[in-house]
């Protein structure tokens, strides 16, 4: 059978047959999975292949294209239809549904438009509702809109009609299958060694560090990466809308997840609420997954509370508007001074780590900075490491993370022990 390689890089057949049998198959399996409910995987899988099996006496049907349909006919009924095989494309970090007919990836940082696409409306909506399920969310036309997340933590965000005006919209994040280090960002050029080990001292000697960036910046990814530095004697405790965080070799973890309102609009569980709960867990440390609201504040009020060496992270365009940022997402929930929230964000954070994804797709660490008291009403941003473009070269952006300043707060350096592994680094690079 004739078969072809589309741009997305999946195999596609162009006979009408193909397509007909598969329909006949599905319209059969329908029928026998309504009237047996509550089959395993195992058993669903060997139903679908007894039925092409029994097509294939009837006509010719190569092994090639028995084990095909019997794929794309389980991921219909138990995976997630058409978007298993991108999903297990690790080429494909993105996959963007407008509904049931255009479906878009990310590849290598190119958006393409794949031939793939669902049934209809009504199969798209199958698959949205299974996801969500899985990770106890709700959304239907009362609560349009919703994050979850895959089992492998892969981000996911529903907008369901009448929001969306042309068809349900899914958007998933995948996670990298490929367990990323510090060692790593470094052969990458994410990051100098230099800047990554400064981190690493900062992190044990317990900075509380926010990680800054746009969309598909990195900041979740990064945030992992740094929490490889955390002791594994540690009680660490993670808050998050939707749980992404994948920290390892930490056994004293406790994972928390908001939770929205049900179908009445109750029982809510809020950012807010967790970060208060968590204060009365005993952590060593609290690490925030991302604020978005008003839950800066008991960000903030959280590395204030003995808690040093806290994560979080957020959307900003740079250090410095990361800060404004947090500033006006506090405001939008409490009725304080300016002057008020400054001293508290310039009191909480000692170190700001800004990402960015430049033209060329690559993701890079651009600013490392520290932050000092407020001056003149205006938080001061201290300058350690920026990333300097030198040149272009075959469409790869060229640069370099460049220390331009030193590290002024030395006390939390100091009181750890950990202030001569600093200088002792500072002199090898000299």
């Amino acid at each position: 059978m004739e078969m072809r390689k589309d741009d997305v890089g999946i195999h596609t057949r162009e006979s009408d047959w193909y397509e007909m049998e598969k329909q006949q198959l599905q319209r059969e399996l329908t029928d026998t999975f309504r009237k047996e409910m509550g089959l395993t995987d195992e058993e669903i899988a060997n139903v679908i292949e007894g039925a092409i099996r029994q097509h294939a006496s009837k006509r010719y049907i190569s092994v090639i294209e028995k084990q095909q349909l019997k794929k794309e006919l389980f991921n219909m009924f138990r995976g997630l239809d058409v978007l298993s095989e991108l999903l297990e494309d690790e080429e494909v970090s993105e996959i963007m549904i407008n509904g049931c007919e255009n479906i878009f990836i990310e590849k290598a940082g190119q958006l393409i438009q794949t031939n793939k696409r669902f049934e209809n409306e009504e199969r798209l909506r199958r698959v949205i509702q299974q996801i969500v399920a899985n990770c106890n969310r709700i959304v239907n036309e009362t609560i349009p809109i919703v994050d979850a997340r895959l089992e492998d933590g892969s981000r996911v965000n529903v907008v369901l009609p009448p929001i969306a005006l042309d068809g349900a919209t899914m958007t998933i994040r995948k996670f990298p299958k490929e367990f990323f280090t510090m060692e790593k960002l470094i052969e990458m050029g994410s990051i100098t060694r230099e800047a990554a080990q400064f981190l690493e001292v900062l992190v044990k000697a317990r900075y509380n560090i926010f990680i800054s960036g746009g969309t598909g910046s990195g900041k979740t990814t990064f945030l992992n990466v740094l929490s490889n530095y955390i002791p594994s004697t540690e009680r660490i405790i993670t808050i998050e809308d939707s749980a992404e965080l994948q920290l390892h070799d930490i056994p004293n973890l406790v994972r928390l997840e908001t939770r929205n309102a049900n179908l009445e609009g109750e029982h809510a569980i809020s950012m807010s609420q967790l970060i208060k709960t968590a204060l009365r867990m005993r952590p060593t440390r609290i690490i925030v997954g991302e604020v978005r609201d008003a839950a800066a504040m008991d960000m903030a009020n959280s590395m204030l509370t003995g808690h040093d060496g806290s994560l979080s992270s957020g959307h900003g365009n740079s250090a410095k508007e990361m800060m404004l940022r947090l500033e006006t997402m506090i405001l939008m929930g409490y009725d304080m001074p300016v002057l008020a929230i400054r001293q508290q964000l310039a009191a909480a954070i000692d170190i700001i780590v800004h990402l960015g994804r430049l033209r060329d797709n690559s993701r890079r660490v651009l600013e490392i900075s520290e932050v000092l008291d407020v001056e003149h009403g205006e938080i001061q941003l201290h300058p350690l490491f920026q990333f300097r473009e030198t040149g272009k070269r075959k469409e790869k952006v060229q640069g370099q993370l460049c220390k331009v300043g030193e590290l002024r707060a030395t006390g939390k350096c100091m009181q750890s022990g950990l202030w001569k592994e600093m200088t002792f680094e500072q002199e090898k690079e000299l």
